[in-house]
């Protein structure tokens, strides 16, 4: 088993839905940065949101133990790079983009 890499791309932030639907001082998300990296297989790495978590760890875990490695997510029709998912968390008003790969040797 290997472990894959976790890359936060982008924090987003509904506004207008924030707006009717947040608290008050709602913003982006407070827990992950842009351009932070983690490392896992198949437990939340530390410090990572756990409810981001249980939105993409099936993709981890399947990375994780083979799976796309040489082919690509759902017949093609959704990412074009092979080993690589494209998942956010499940935070309507906040959602947090992740790009998720299997760690090569060249990683720290």
């Amino acid at each position: 088993m290997k472990k894959c890499k976790i890359t936060v791309l982008k924090r987003n932030f509904d506004e207008e839905l924030a707006k009717e639907y947040g608290a008050e001082g709602i913003g982006a998300c407070p827990m992950l940065k842009e351009g932070q990296v983690f490392y896992a297989d198949w437990e939340c790495p530390k410090g990572f949101c756990n409810e981001a978590w249980k939105a993409i760890y099936q993709y981890v875990f399947a990375l994780s133990h083979g799976a796309c490695q040489n082919e690509l997510f759902y017949y093609g029709d959704w990412i074009r790079k092979p080993g690589v998912a494209i998942c956010s968390c499940n935070d309507g008003l906040r959602p947090v983009i992740f790009k998720i790969e299997v760690r090569t040797d060249s990683d720290s």
